[in-house]
């Protein structure tokens, strides 16, 4: 098996541009990616999506670690997990980001299955300390930039800290019906939504934008707007992709099944990034 063979797979169960769309987001593969596909990834600021990053490390952390919890205890489940995600790491190979997320990982299982606090900051220091002793001119590598300075980002501003205790010192399990509650939770829940996927984003960006505009002397106007519109959907399109091609390496038609599914959500992300480039000033080129 190899990443060819998944992506063979891929193309096989799906049209384009989605199928290269899904090799990006699994794989980072962006061979298969039509240059106008590419271009509206660049002007919407979404070109990271293609980017293999650690959210695929991420996602299969949380993916792995539910599924052998209810098995295995929890410094077994952590050790099995890191096995996978070095694993993972050598499947696809080893870029600067997939090492940063893999160690970020790796040291939080560890802190987990011996029962110490995790703290973001340290551990990021620690994984970049640990990528330029072995590798020293990773320092100049473009990916590793924005991979770090992203988590960065998200690390110090991208989370939310604040908690409002109830007023009326009840259980925050407790839940009482009340006409139009459910109309008002509603509507907090979709401001939340918004709000948590508006912080993550211009907290990514905080650091990398400065750098993209130095590397590329374009900026995108419409990229925190592309980044909630298609944010969401990245982690169903990773988890039902790992599905369809490995589904489909086992008997292609189970593969074609999950590939329907993983269709809606790519024709949805697909359309998102072309209508917000092609909005006036979405991005702005400068020589």
């Amino acid at each position: 098996m190899s990443v060819g063979t998944f992506t063979t797979i891929i193309n096989q169960l799906l049209p384009e541009p989605h199928a290269g769309l899904l090799s990006g987001i699994l794989f980072g593969t962006k061979a298969t990616l039509s240059k106008e596909l590419y271009a509206a990834l660049v002007a919407t600021g979404t070109l990271h999506i293609v980017a293999l990053s650690g959210m695929n490390i991420t996602i299969l952390t949380a993916i792995v670690a539910a599924a052998l919890g209810p098995f295995f205890s929890k410094r077994v489940a952590s050790l099995i997990t890191i096995v996978i995600i070095i694993l993972f790491i050598l499947f696809v190979g080893p870029s600067p980001s997939v090492i940063r997320a893999g160690i970020m990982g790796g040291i939080s299982l560890i802190a987990i299955s011996l029962g110490r606090q995790y703290w973001s900051l340290y551990t990021l220091i620690l994984a970049v300390g640990i990528m330029l002793l072995l590798r020293p001119l990773w320092i100049g590598d473009l990916s590793f930039q924005l991979s770090v300075l992203a988590t960065l980002g998200i690390v110090l501003f991208g989370t939310k800290r604040t908690v409002i205790p109830r007023q009326d010192g009840g259980s925050s399990q407790e839940k009482q019906w009340i006409p139009g509650r459910a109309r008002n939770d509603t509507i907090q829940f979709i401001r939340s939504f918004i709000e948590d996927n508006l912080r993550i984003t211009l907290a990514a960006q905080v650091f990398t934008i400065p750098l993209i505009f130095m590397q590329f002397h374009r900026i995108s106007l419409v990229s925190p707007l592309s980044n909630i519109l298609i944010g969401w959907t990245v982690v169903p399109i990773t988890v039902l992709g790992f599905l369809v091609a490995i589904f489909g390496w086992i008997w292609l038609p189970l593969g074609q099944v999950v590939a329907w599914v993983a269709w809606i959500f790519l024709e949805y992300l697909v359309s998102a990034i072309y209508i917000t480039s092609h909005l006036p000033f979405a991005s702005l080129g400068f020589n």
